[in-house]
């Protein structure tokens, strides 16, 4: 039976109530009147809501304890949490006050638990280094192998990661869109909202001014992006600010970006101490070749951090980034293999089969 909830009440205000909870969070929903219409589907979905005119007729009918039942009640009494135990609900919600609780529920009920998906970020050393090209670089070739795979941009005054993919165009929310949500996000919502290419979503800007966003909008988008998608890569700015740094602190790993250059360098040893404050698995990824012969291994060095490759510049991505064109270019050459190299050794897991191990 496809229903995230099931709710059992003969009231029709709190049936109503619920419904429309339901709809916010765009979880299916079945009303029972009593236990004689709920024991059929008593067992199969993820939240069971009880109100408290139903509790005293599901406790007499002996349906079996399950988790996910929620006792609604009109105050959170001494009562109603006697009732609660009676019934084997494992929490008591209140209407009207805990609203914003019962979406989140909803929402939750909504999605598989499939497991949650890799985030990483990518930071340059420098302006101009080429950190979004190998973020969107990294974005193609996961989606290209079949990763649900989500980019974020995280810088607003980037210019946009979309521009170089030719998205900009495409339908689809961008942050400003986001800005002021509050609450748990519907992952399946979320995906089905941004512009797309194949199993590549991006999150990115509108042109002209940047809006700013709200803390818990940034929170609940993360925590969407973690329950829908396979991959999750921010591009961040050296500047991270408020998207940044939530970026930082949920990412698996961050993979700082420094060409082989003696100035990269020297800026990437202080960038490093930042990130370190923000990210618990920093790794260098050194790009060249270099101008004054500067090898791998000694940026390596002089860095002390985690090497998680070297790779060799492409002539031909900047003209493919003038022209939207970058997915199409990043489809071989050395970054794309360094990219498939990268993945690999991530040994992601597509959400299908996270799915089937759940």
């Amino acid at each position: 039976m496809n229903i995230a909830a099931l709710i059992i009440t003969a009231d029709p205000a709190v049936a109503d109530a619920l419904l429309r909870l339901a709809a916010a969070a765009d979880a299916h929903a079945e009303v029972a009147s009593g236990p004689d219409e709920a024991r059929t589907a008593w067992a199969w979905p993820a939240l069971v809501l009880v109100g408290e005119d139903a509790a005293a007729d599901i406790t007499a009918a002996g349906l079996p304890r399950r988790g996910g039942v929620v006792l609604v009640a009109g105050a959170a009494s001494a009562e109603a949490y006697r009732t609660a135990v009676q019934i084997g609900a494992q929490d008591v919600a209140v209407l009207p006050d805990h609203e914003q609780w019962l979406i989140d529920a909803f929402a939750a009920a909504s999605e598989p638990d499939g497991g949650r998906a890799t985030t990483i970020c990518v930071a340059g050393s420098r302006g101009g280094v080429g950190a979004s090209v190998l973020a969107d670089a990294l974005g193609v070739t996961a989606a290209g192998s079949g990763l649900r795979t989500l980019l974020v941009d995280a810088d607003p005054l980037g210019g946009g990661v979309d521009l170089m993919l030719g998205l900009e165009g495409h339908e689809g929310a961008r942050w400003p869109d986001l800005a002021e949500r509050h609450g748990r996000l519907n992952a399946a919502t979320l995906r089905d909202t941004l512009p797309c290419t194949g199993d590549l979503s991006v999150l990115s800007w509108r042109r002209g001014e940047s809006a700013p966003i709200a803390g818990a909008a940034v929170q609940s988008l993360f925590d969407a992006a973690a329950r829908g998608f396979d991959l999750v890569i921010a591009d961040v700015p050296r500047f991270p600010g408020d998207i940044g740094r939530a970026a930082l602190r949920a990412s698996d790993v961050t993979f700082l970006l420094v060409p082989a250059e003696v100035r990269a360098t020297v800026a990437a040893d202080g960038l490093a101490a930042a990130l370190r404050r923000e990210t618990g698995d920093l790794r260098l990824i050194v790009q060249g070749p270099s101008p004054g012969g500067l090898t791998p291994g000694a940026v390596t060095q002089a860095l002390g951090l985690p090497v998680a490759g070297v790779f060799e510049r492409d002539r031909r991505l900047p003209a493919a980034v003038e022209e939207g064109a970058l997915a199409r270019a990043c489809r071989r050459g050395p970054l794309a293999d360094f990219c498939s190299r990268l993945l690999a050794d991530l040994s992601l897991q597509p959400y299908a089969h996270r799915e089937e191990a759940a």
